[in-house]
């Protein structure tokens, strides 16, 4: 069928996967970081006081203390691909586009930061997505990270004309498949170490107390996943919660009290982040610099950090499978 004269043009039909992460700074300065800081922490889900109390707060002393400690942080994980964050998300994208085939369309994210979510949708619509999966890379549930992708998605479609038909990966915090990813990584690292860890220890990011009590699913989550790895691979796996902020009341254990009286009783820990889907700052700086810092400052000697699945290949074949699921009908 011949489009009628003037008629503004319009891509053939594709499905489009957008895979979504938290976010990073553009480069390990100040300015860099603040930007980014002001973006994220002015999400409502993410601080939940009512803002004309938070931004004054927020305006006034953290944006203007914060980002050059935050900035020395990224530096001393900074790679010449950039962030650990954005790069390995990137391969991941690339590895999931390499699996799929050049009928699906495979972009990436940041919810806060770049590349932006409405930039990334706009430059998929043009490309003719009309059905696009949203992967949120979080395998547990929280409302300040899975449910903040997708109000930047409806917030951007909700003043468009033309939107596509939607689609959003669940959290896996219990997906076979994914405790069958974490095992594999997790056999792996402890191959290589040099020592046998006495702890296995899995650090989740913290949330404050206040969601819990809230009714949020992500405190429940995180120790179910911790449960079914420790049968998985046979052995007990302790659960911490890592990036106190603030003076409100945080899930507990927390990793750096932890890592303290682990190191004071002369354990030693091999330390994982299941939560994570990439290695970022809360991992390499503040767990595998910090996290041994204060291990080996209370007394500790054997510590490791191992990685998170990244783009190796566990941790890629069982998000493809994952996305080969939800994408079931479609393709």
């Amino acid at each position: 069928m011949t489009a009628p004269a003037g008629h503004h043009a319009i891509a053939p039909p594709r499905i489009g996967v957008l895979l979504v992460n938290l976010g990073t700074p553009d480069a390990p300065d100040a300015p860099s970081v603040r930007r980014y800081l002001a973006e994220f922490l002015s999400d409502r889900r993410v601080v939940e006081i009512p803002q004309i109390l938070w931004q004054p707060i927020l305006r006034g002393v953290i944006l203007t203390t914060r980002p050059k400690k935050s900035a020395h942080a990224y530096r001393q994980v900074w790679t010449d691909e950039g962030s650990p964050l954005a790069a390995i998300t990137r391969r991941q994208a690339a590895a999931i586009q390499a699996a799929l085939g050049p009928d699906i369309r495979v972009e990436h994210a940041m919810r806060y930061g770049n590349p932006a979510i409405p930039a990334t949708l706009d430059a998929m619509l043009a490309a003719g997505c009309r059905r696009i999966l949203i992967a949120p890379l979080y395998p547990q549930y929280c409302a300040a990270t899975t449910a903040t992708v997708t109000d930047a998605v409806n917030a951007h479609l909700g003043g468009l004309r033309r939107q596509p038909t939607l689609r959003f990966l669940p959290p896996y915090p219990d997906d076979p498949l994914y405790i069958a990813a974490l095992k594999s990584s997790l056999e792996t690292g402890l191959a290589a170490l040099d020592f046998a860890p006495d702890i296995l220890l899995a650090s989740f990011h913290g949330m404050p107390q206040r969601t819990l009590d809230l009714g949020d699913p992500y405190h429940c989550q995180c120790r179910k996943t911790a449960r079914l790895l420790s049968e998985a691979v046979g052995r007990p796996v302790e659960v911490a919660f890592q990036s106190r902020f603030g003076r409100a009341k945080w899930l507990e254990p927390a990793t750096d009290a932890a890592l303290v009286r682990l190191g004071r009783e002369g354990r030693s820990v091999a330390i994982f982040a299941p939560g994570f889907a990439a290695d970022c700052l809360e991992t390499l700086e503040e767990l595998a610099i910090r996290g041994k810092e204060q291990f080996t400052g209370a007394g500790g000697r054997h510590f490791a950090y191992l990685p998170c699945l990244n783009d190796g290949a566990p941790g890629l074949a069982m998000l493809e499978a994952l996305l080969r699921r939800e994408l079931a009908g479609w393709l």
